[in-house]
């Protein structure tokens, strides 16, 4: 395997820095790249975190499995683990790039592009070749958190399907592939890459880290990469269909609810009131199904989402 000009032979490990870009003051981006290569050949699974800066859940999902040896030695073929991809945004505590675009709606990327567009490129001509499977690990942004869950193409590829399985978050959601995104420029080469959701972003969450480190050695374990991984304590909740209510007036938006939670159609879920308190409407559920997101900002406009409800397939 070469990467980023190494050789890495069967049974080797390696951390190289891909060198991104410069910052104004002239101190170099370079972004962490951890290769455990198994003697035994095997697929490529990617685990790579931090495509938005912000996003630190799967940032400390790849590092605690790296600091505990936790990847050194898979049974075959090779793992390589990218804690952030954007370390632009991770030194800003920002979702973007410090031109303003979304790094995940830039792929395939260009060599000439905006900075989005050139960390995505770098990665799909370093790392993209290499890479047979993926997880991409995010968080919810905006002080809205995601219930632990597993988004994906469901249906139309069953390896992808089985992927999802085998990781089993509580949560399974098929999702369109979105033009730009890593997971799109990925089924393009046929490669396939889900995507681990969880908490909001610049927040620990201990619950959604403990299910993606479980989740990624079945995910391994089913690739015959790992040997051991803990068993699921649930099946996934399938979820086709996925909706978010959004705010009818503005004010300020409180809940009694949380995620996980499973509303029924008719269902008060919340109440927007005016700061005066002159006016506070009711808010009620459309649709039955299990809340999936949720944004915890008190102060909301008009369309802002509210309340992610995942509605679950019926046996």
């Amino acid at each position: 395997m070469l990467l980023n000009n190494h050789i890495i032979g069967p049974g080797e490990q390696l951390l190289t820095r891909l060198v991104i870009s410069k910052l104004p003051s002239g101190s170099v981006i370079d972004v962490p790249v951890h290769v455990f290569r198994a003697v035994e050949p095997g697929p490529t699974v990617l685990l790579m975190a931090g495509m938005h800066g912000d996003e630190v859940n799967g940032i400390e999902t790849i590092r605690r499995m790296i600091r505990r040896g936790q990847l050194q030695r898979p049974l075959r073929g090779t793992i390589i683990a990218i804690p952030i991809l954007n370390i632009y945004g991770f030194l800003n505590f920002s979702r973007e790039v410090p031109d303003g675009k979304d790094v995940n709606r830039s792929f395939p990327g260009s060599p000439r592009g905006s900075v989005a567009s050139r960390v995505a490129h770098r990665f799909m001509r370093e790392i993209m070749p290499l890479v047979d499977y993926g997880i991409d690990y995010h968080t919810g942004g905006a002080a809205r958190s995601n219930h632990p869950q597993v988004r994906c193409l469901l249906g139309e590829d069953a390896e992808t399907d089985a992927l999802a399985t085998a990781f089993a978050a509580p949560f399974t959601l098929h999702a369109d592939l979105r033009p730009g995104s890593l997971r799109e420029a990925a089924m393009r080469q046929g490669r396939r890459i889900i995507v681990y959701e969880t908490g909001e972003s610049l927040r620990l969450d201990e619950y959604g880290i403990e299910i993606a480190t479980a989740g990624t050695f079945r995910f391994l374990k089913h690739l015959g990469m790992l040997a051991e991984a803990p068993e699921p304590t649930q099946a996934p909740v399938v979820c086709r269909k996925h909706t978010w209510l959004r705010a009818k007036f503005a004010g300020l938006f409180r809940t009694h609810l949380q995620t996980g939670q499973y509303v029924e159609k008719g269902q008060e879920y919340g109440i927007v009131a005016d700061p005066y308190g002159e006016m506070a409407v009711r808010l009620v559920a459309p649709v039955s199904g299990y809340i999936i997101g949720l944004n915890h900002m008190p102060v909301v406009n008009q369309g802002d989402a509210l309340l992610h409800i995942g509605v679950p397939e019926r046996g």
